[in-house]
């Protein structure tokens, strides 16, 4: 039987290392997590080549003391855990003490530090474990942490890294993580030589998502702040109206640490139930402060995963914190036509010498014989625009897309006014056979009149106590597909309790006895078929049954698109949903109604700048 043996200092000091050190992103992330520990307010980041070859983390804070220094390159080497009762209230980012260890193990470090109010500071230098250089130096105060060459020691691990590309953007990851938790620090982002990422550290984290997430994503936004039950829930979230495709743009940050969460995921996407499109995920930067002791941060290698001792309690506070930001703060979203600039207005006198050259010298194709001076663009956006034969030297800045207010909503609620249930609301027509066209206060209101009704009469079913029900003078047999089937089965108290009464036939078919009032008969068989496919369904995002019932019961029950329908109905239609703030979004998410602004509209027309 073999012999069991310890394993010698270096040996296990490389197994150490490759428990804390994946790649060049790993090493940034426990020295950037460090620098947040020493209080400091500037933290610089810069690599090469991905950080394989060089990476440097600069930071202003408490430094260390010199003989201090040696010791912070042991193995569980730490300053923040003293005794067993310090890991149940763990405040800090790092404590395990493992980071500089496992870092110098398969790297040759260099590190420049000097305390705040100390006349000198510390130089010194280990590779793979040994010192080789220890002085007293002068240099600024805070930390300089320097790492070259990445695994130089232990080349079967550099062929599991990737293109230098590749790692970069894991370490800009990484930077972004931090800036964004840690608002009121500046971080300084360096990529071979390149400045990637700089935020001001002013403190707001507004600032730091527009740095970090982009303008776009920071004009989405709606404030989230709320505290009860000793659980504080802060930061910001997307309008309903701006969910995405994935989860990509989901931030969850605790007491400053970010985490993976699938109860907070799960309670900020249960709050967009019946606002959020179906199959869209909220996005949203959020920081939870909760008490230490609630919450055990050491159940991860990589501290991204915690457990709560209440996990109900978070989410019934996330929940609660998100519903209430989104029904307080979401505005109707703004058709913001572009602002024409002076190079594509044009003069009379322009117009006119325009028109000759143009009859003078054609340049279009047949199909472009006639000149207009005002083109439209795909986006309905449009802008004055001088022809190319009239200046053929000017160019001309070509004016910001308005795809349906998708970059240029403005979150500002005094911006958008939500005028009072009183103003008068005037009719001018509908567009498509789909879209109802009014006017009220200062603003024109373009309402999809499918999508409206379909939200009022699913808040009417969500309030009744008792849904009306309306008896088939003729039952209706309903053939389905065997899931759908043991559905419709499976689930009869649902059914009833959303107005539908049904017996099973056998055989794969279901007798409809009676129906919401609000169907017509022949719907029956769609509306049936469609309930079981709702039954079935089980997204991310848990809607309740009845919920599912409800939603394609008021969708098959609503005016359609394209039908005709009185203007007195689409009046009173358009009354409806601009009076009631719930009325913004149908129950699968989508837009109501659009508002385009009279003085946005004076701009694009050059009455005022």
């Amino acid at each position: 039987m073999p012999r069991i043996n310890l394993l010698p200092q270096n040996i296990s000091e490389l197994i150490a290392a490759g428990e804390v050190v994946e790649r060049p992103a790993s090493v940034i992330k426990e020295a950037v997590e460090n620098s947040i520990d020493a209080n400091a307010l500037h933290i610089t980041v810069e690599i090469n080549r991905g950080g394989i070859t060089y990476m440097r983390v600069t930071d202003d804070g408490c430094g260390i003391e010199s003989a201090d220094v040696p010791t912070a390159f042991l193995r569980h080497a730490t300053s923040k855990i003293q005794s067993v009762s310090d890991l149940e209230s763990i405040a800090t980012l790092g404590f395990r003490g493992e980071a500089l260890a496992a870092t110098a193990s398969v790297s040759k470090v260099e590190m420049f530090t000097r305390p705040q109010g100390a006349e000198y500071g510390t130089h010194y230098e280990i590779e793979g474990g040994k010192e080789i250089l220890f002085e007293e130096t002068g240099c600024q105060e805070g930390t300089t942490l320097i790492i070259r060459d990445l695994f130089y020691n232990t080349p079967a691990r550099m062929k599991f890294l990737k293109k230098d590309v590749s790692e970069g953007t894991a370490v800009l990851y990484v930077i972004e993580r931090a800036a964004l938790s840690h608002p009121e620090i500046a971080f300084k982002f360096i990529r071979d030589g390149k400045v990637c990422l700089q935020t001001s550290g002013d403190g707001e984290l507004k600032s730091a998502i527009y740095s970090v997430l982009g303008r776009e994503f920071s004009q989405s936004l709606i404030e989230v702040c709320s505290n009860q039950s000793g659980i504080k829930v802060e930061g910001f979230t997307c309008k309903p109206v701006f969910a995405r495709a994935s989860k990509a743009m989901q931030f969850v940050f605790l007491n400053g640490r970010l985490v993976i969460s699938k109860t907070v995921s799960a309670a900020c996407e249960q709050a967009y139930k019946n606002s959020a499109m179906v199959g869209k995920f909220p996005a949203f930067v959020l920081n939870l402060s909760v008490p230490y002791s609630t919450v055990d941060v050491n159940v991860h290698p990589a501290k991204t995963e915690v457990r709560f001792s209440d996990e109900k309690r978070i989410f019934d506070a996330v929940y609660s914190a998100v519903k209430s930001a989104i029904a307080q703060n979401d505005t109707r979203p703004v058709i913001n036509t572009a602002k024409p600039s002076v190079s594509n207005r044009m003069s009379v006198a322009e117009y006119k010498q325009a028109s000759v050259s143009f009859e003078e010298k054609p340049t279009f194709t047949a199909k472009q014989s006639t000149f207009n001076p005002v083109r439209l663009r795909e986006n309905d956006s449009f802008v004055f625009q001088k022809p190319a034969v009239a200046e053929p030297s000017v160019k001309t800045e070509p004016p910001i897309p308005a795809k349906v207010a998708e970059k240029t909503v403005n979150t500002q609620t005094n911006e958008t006014k939500e005028y009072s249930p009183e103003s008068e609301v005037r009719f001018i027509g509908e567009a498509f056979l789909t879209y109802i066209i009014v006017e009220r206060g200062e603003s024109i209101f373009l309402i999809d009149k499918h999508a409206a009704h379909e939200r009022i009469l699913f808040n009417t079913l969500k309030e009744s106590q008792n849904i009306e029900v309306q008896p088939l003078l003729t039952p209706v047999t309903v053939r389905l597909e065997a899931k759908q089937y043991m559905a419709i089965n499976e689930n009869a108290e649902i059914l009833k309790k959303s107005g539908f009464e049904t017996e099973d036939f056998g055989s794969g078919t279901v007798i409809v006895r009676a129906i919401p009032a609000m169907l017509k008969s022949e719907d029956v068989a769609s509306v049936i078929e469609e309930a079981a496919e709702s039954l079935l369904l089980r997204g991310s995002v848990q809607i309740s049954e009845i919920d599912r019932i409800f939603h394609t019961v008021s969708c098959k029950a609503a005016i359609k698109a394209h039908n005709i329908t009185a203007p007195e109905e689409l009046l009173n239609l358009a009354k409806k949903v601009l009076s009631d703030r719930d009325i913004m979004y149908c129950p699968h998410g989508r837009p109501v109604a659009y508002e385009i602004r009279k003085k946005d509209l004076e701009k694009q027309f050059g009455r005022i700048q």
